[in-house]
């Protein structure tokens, strides 16, 4: 059987960061808006400084007006939900993200609840949550948006395929279940208590692996012509005593089997800002709970 094709996430990130920007350049010269994309960063966690930075650039590449709030890790709550407050109210800001993990005196739950749904681009607003599972139009998490628009790179219609997503968190697993499920798919969830893994992995037609383990799902376990999206992405020893990035499938393994499969780096990983950004263009072309 011929080896996996690999699925470009670049490359359609690439693109989809040319279509934000064709937007953003139609709306300002339709309507006189310039989307507006406000980041929240608490603390100096290192790899939030990275991510806030990298969101900022593209933001701004896209045309859009980038609003960045960096607050001491020391700041309270109370502080924190006054400023988004001041966000929600904003008429130029159209985007709010307030980068994750927060500091522990900080309740993220009740800062996610505080921001307006509207403005909710990351689509975490339990409003945005249950829009999703309705199927009524709302504000979908960026990285699941994210991993639909790569299978369907593959395949344009995923009706009647089975489809095992490994992973049940909020950010990924749940939401990408309810895209999926809005696709027609036929869906399973499994996760770490999941008796068989293995051969509930044999049965997809789809696996979007979202377990956060490194490299644990195997060739073995993927059917053959299967498209495979990998969205784990982990830091492991190599050869030398240098490190190496890996998914949460054996990616070598996987591809002498898989019909097609995202790499990592390379595949979910650039969809996920491309996706925040055209959710802040659509939340400044459509003001308001769509």
């Amino acid at each position: 059987m011929a080896r996996a094709a690999i699925i470009d996430g670049k490359a359609i990130a690439a693109a989809l960061h040319r279509d934000v920007a064709a937007g953003v350049e139609k709306l300002k010269r339709e309507r006189g808006i310039a989307p507006g994309l406000a980041v929240v960063l608490v603390g100096e966690d290192p790899a939030s400084q990275v991510y806030v930075r990298n969101k900022a650039n593209a933001t701004r590449t896209a045309g859009m007006l980038s609003l960045e709030h960096k607050l001491a890790a020391s700041t309270s709550e109370a502080a924190l939900l006054g400023l988004i407050g001041e966000l929600n109210r904003s008429r130029e800001v159209h985007g709010i993200l307030v980068q994750l993990p927060l500091p522990k005196q900080i309740d993220a739950t009740r800062v996610i609840e505080a921001i307006d749904p509207a403005k909710d681009v990351d689509g975490f607003h339990p409003i945005n949550v249950g829009r999703l599972a309705t199927g009524a139009n709302g504000i979908a998490p960026c990285t699941p948006t994210g991993c639909l628009i790569l299978a369907k790179s593959v395949r344009p219609s995923l009706e009647g395929l089975e489809a095992v997503v490994i992973g049940r968190s909020n950010i990924v697993g749940k939401p990408m279940a309810q895209l999926l499920l809005n696709e027609d798919c036929t869906v399973t969830i499994a996760h770490s208590r999941t008796r068989n893994l293995a051969e509930t992995v044999r049965r997809a037609d789809l696996l979007v692996a979202a377990a956060g383990r490194a490299e644990m799902v195997k060739g073995s376990w993927i059917k053959p012509g299967a498209i495979v999206i990998d969205v784990g992405i982990q830091r492991v020893a190599g050869p030398e005593g240098r490190s190496r990035l890996v998914g949460d499938v054996a990616f070598a393994e996987a591809a002498e089997a898989a019909g097609a499969i995202t790499p990592v780096p390379g595949g979910v990983g650039p969809m996920t800002v491309a996706c925040l950004l055209q959710n802040t263009l659509a939340a400044a072309c459509h003001p308001g709970i769509r």
